[in-house]
């Protein structure tokens, strides 16, 4: 398998929906041809639940990356708030609040990242090839 890696710091190409996210995503897994949809399927989810968070809560995607290594694909989002993401308390009936916990508990290894124009978050996440 051959490293690859679209740039996370691109400000003009970022995706502005959760749902470009996904036709990005789904176009990078498509070249590594991943034998496990269950992991392909977590890698979606986590690029859904990571850019729907910057955009509702970080004033949007200012970058986006993913990057495959063995067995392995990273999710890299930049948005431009400093503050670190955080677990809401909202009651089930509530909607909201999920994305995150969903995102610690399918990634192997989560990084917040703060820098001078916002943050980075990035989700390692298993990929069988």
């Amino acid at each position: 398998m051959h490293p690859f890696m679209e740039d996370a710091h691109l400000s003009a190409d970022s995706p502005r929906t959760a749902e470009h996210a996904r036709e990005i995503t789904r176009t990078f897994l498509s070249v590594l041809e991943p034998k496990d949809s269950a992991g392909a399927e977590a890698i979606l989810i986590t690029v859904s639940e990571l850019v729907t968070n910057a955009i509702r809560h970080a004033g949007g995607v200012t970058g986006f990356g993913l990057r495959a290594d063995a067995g392995t694909v990273t999710v890299s989002v930049d948005d431009a708030s400093t503050a670190p993401p955080r677990r809401r308390n909202t009651p089930l009936w509530e909607p909201g609040g999920f994305g995150w916990p969903m995102v610690l508990e399918l990634a192997e290894e989560v990084r917040v990242r703060p820098h001078a124009s916002g943050k980075t978050v990035q989700a390692v996440l298993s990929l069988a090839q």
